[in-house]
């Protein structure tokens, strides 16, 4: 970013056209003078260390990239705080929706940081006692071009990865590759609950498609 005046007690949003991944930035003042805070917005990029050993690792992670794109509800607790790499301290830092008062179910869309291959899912509820949801399934996809708002739209007809499972209060519910119903790359996760309710973290184990010996292109849908 090329030198840019600034305002006093002022919240200044500068875009760049940078399309480098970074692993430092250096701030430079002219000539002197206070700066409050300083935020850089970006896409994670997945370690490519990581890539080059094919380790297992949370593909729907925050810290490996994962973007919660998009939420139907999200009234009590945004949808992104599913991919934060901590435990949930408290209900607050989960995904919760609304009590529906119409038929149907609450769901979310997660972006995966690399295209992989998925091993188990982990659906945490912990601190959701009575608001938990009654079941849980996944639907998932392989579309890594596609623009998202045509992933919402298309979201409800993807392939089931997982199929509807009972959840119980305040647990972590994992569900090996024997409960998973696809083998092949996906790129996004549709995470559905019925009908609505919390959880509190959504992890997704697996390897990055480019290191799991797969040839097939097969494009799941």
């Amino acid at each position: 970013m090329d030198m840019t005046p600034l305002q006093g007690h002022n919240h200044e949003f500068i875009e760049t056209d940078n399309e480098q991944t970074v692993t430092h930035i250096r701030l430079n003042i002219y000539p002197d003078g206070g700066v409050a805070r300083l935020r850089v917005y970006g896409d994670i990029q997945l370690d490519a260390s990581l890539n080059n050993q094919g380790e297992m690792l949370d593909l729907a992670g925050a810290l490996n990239g994962g973007r919660a794109i998009a939420s139907n509800d999200a009234h009590f607790g945004a949808a992104s705080n599913l991919l934060l790499p901590t435990k949930a301290p408290n209900m607050g830092d989960g995904w919760e929706t609304r009590r529906r008062r119409e038929p149907g179910n609450d769901w979310c869309i997660i972006a995966l940081g690399q295209a992989g291959i998925v091993d188990s899912i982990e659906i945490d509820t912990a601190h959701f006692k009575g608001n938990y949801p009654d079941k849980v399934s996944i639907q998932a996809v392989y579309s890594p071009n596609t623009p998202e708002q045509t992933l919402v739209t298309q979201s409800m007809f993807w392939d089931t990865l997982l199929e509807p499972q009972k959840t119980n209060a305040d647990d972590i519910h994992t569900f090996g590759n024997d409960k998973l119903l696809i083998d092949q790359p996906i790129t996004h996760i549709r995470v559905n609950i019925f009908p609505d309710g919390g959880i509190s973290r959504v992890r997704v184990f697996g390897k990055v498609a480019d290191h799991v010996g797969t040839t097939d292109n097969t494009e799941v849908k």
